[in-house]
């Protein structure tokens, strides 16, 4: 009898034994994959608004990517978006740790998720650009006025929608006038919505709409680059100062990573980089610089109080 109690006693032993080895087996292994998903949430990562065509921004961008990998000891990456709402939904949800917004985009994305600017682009050295109304050279209009005289003989062209150039501030200014209210209620013989700066340009200069909003800095970069031939195309409308386009981190970015960041964006002289923004240089920004913006977005309805 005690023969047996022994047996019984040293198998429920080795089976104790066992299972607490494999317990020790689940922890190392919950260890390794906690390690693994610290590494993971090490990289940081960007979101670009498509500011010119793929090809140019891609190769910039991936000087971009080096040169914050190099300066800020850490992996990051930057991934040019589709079109501007991607990169708002991406910093909405967590997906990204900074961003390149337009100045619309970047009040969503404030309103949204907190996200704060701390760097802009310079032109010719100031944090500012324009909005722009282009029309072919060959046109008869040299204003606004001259081209709102028989609206609907004008096919009109936007760019994305979420652009602050392209599409809030024209907008504003065509509504005022009497002539548009949206993309369905407008007195042109028609509106389009083009995607982009460089294509609402060729659209311009190849005829296929007879005016176009877009920003100004882009526009100039495209003819200095001879993209857009200049005795093609003429501006006939321009919008008061706007803040330039910020780069805009996630609301829990710790302030030694944000002055990293301004630190390594002040010190960037790559031309390639800054010509993907239409830039001369970068300086430090602040949400209070968006702040009429601000205003227009509450009073196209894009936002609310």
């Amino acid at each position: 009898m005690k023969k047996w109690m022994s047996i019984g006693l040293i198998l429920c032993l080795t089976m104790f034994l066992a299972a607490c080895g494999q317990g020790s087996g689940n922890d190392d292994q919950s260890s390794n994959s906690s390690e693994g998903n610290e590494q993971s949430s090490g990289t940081f990562t960007i979101g670009v608004i498509p500011a010119q065509t793929e090809g140019a921004m891609s190769d910039a961008m991936d000087k971009l990517q080096s040169i914050l990998n190099d300066k800020l000891d850490r992996e990051v990456k930057v991934k040019v978006y589709p079109d501007y709402n991607g990169v708002v939904e991406a910093m909405n949800y967590d997906k990204i740790d900074m961003a390149y917004f337009g100045p619309l985009t970047y009040v969503i994305a404030h309103e949204k998720s907190g996200a704060k600017a701390i760097i802009t682009q310079l032109i010719d050295g100031e944090p500012f650009y324009h909005s722009y109304i282009i029309t072919n050279s060959d046109n008869q209009w040299d204003s606004l006025d001259e081209l709102l005289k028989n609206p609907g003989n004008i096919d009109f062209a936007f760019g994305d929608p979420n652009s602050t150039s392209g599409s809030l501030i024209p907008s504003i200014e065509l509504e005022e006038r009497g002539v548009y209210t949206s993309e369905q209620n407008h007195k042109f013989n028609s509106v389009r919505f083009t995607g982009s700066h460089n294509a609402t340009a060729l659209a311009v200069q190849n005829k296929q709409v007879d005016a176009g909003a877009i920003d100004s800095a882009i526009f100039n970069q495209l003819v200095e680059a001879g993209k857009i031939d200049k005795d093609k195309v003429k501006t006939i409308w321009k919008s008061d100062k706007l803040f330039q386009y910020p780069w805009a981190v996630h609301k829990d970015t710790d302030q030694a990573t944000i002055k990293k960041l301004q630190k390594v964006f002040l010190s960037i002289d790559d031309q390639k980089i800054l010509d993907a923004f239409g830039a001369t240089g970068f300086t430090k920004a602040k949400n209070a610089d968006y702040k009429s913006i601000r205003q227009a977005a509450l009073k196209q309805d894009i936002i609310n109080e």
